[in-house]
């Protein structure tokens, strides 16, 4: 069975990003010389599963930042909109999260690291996430694109581990119920 997980940071207020999706918060928090578990975790995953926003995101990284298969959910974009150094590391899916989740699994994923606001959301609510790293920044940005968003009931949370850094980010891990 394929597990969904989330590596993600937030300001301290909840947002993963402001209105206009930057993330130029995360960039005033010095992180010198501290481990974060983030090759860790990639490592220890299949696959990506982000949505248009994030994809949008990180496409304006140089180099590419993902050395696992990503795919972009998007009722939008097509394969044959990407450039050409992508569509052989990108597939483009307008797929449900079962749908993917079941497709990804034949394949022999057994762990997707699920990425992007909407799209985390939306696995949340098909229970298809298993885990969540969750690291607090130590910055309140005001208002932007929220990590969580309303939910049909409650979801439970049993806490794994919590790590507090010298930079004053703090790792909270949980397993979903």
């Amino acid at each position: 069975m394929i597990e969904g997980h989330v590596f993600i940071a937030t300001s301290q207020d909840g947002f993963i990003a402001r209105k206009d999706g930057s993330l130029d918060w995360l960039t005033g928090v010095s992180v010198t010389g501290e481990d974060h578990g983030y090759n860790a975790f990639i490592d220890s995953v299949d696959g990506i599963v982000m949505g248009r926003g994030t994809f949008d995101v990180v496409t304006a990284f140089d180099p590419w930042p993902y050395s696992r298969p990503v795919i972009v959910m998007s009722r939008t974009l097509r394969q044959e909109d990407l450039s050409d150094d992508l569509k052989n590391r990108v597939e483009i899916t307008d797929e449900t999260p079962q749908s993917v989740m079941a497709r990804l699994a034949r394949r022999g994923w057994t762990r997707a690291y699920i990425d992007g606001g909407q799209v985390i959301q939306s696995f949340l609510a098909a229970g298809l996430i298993a885990e969540m790293s969750l690291f607090r920044m130590p910055v309140l940005i005001g208002e932007g694109r929220p990590l969580f968003g309303s939910l049909e009931k409650d979801l439970r949370l049993d806490l794994v581990e919590v790590t507090s850094f010298p930079s004053g980010i703090v790792k909270t891990r949980y397993k979903l119920r």
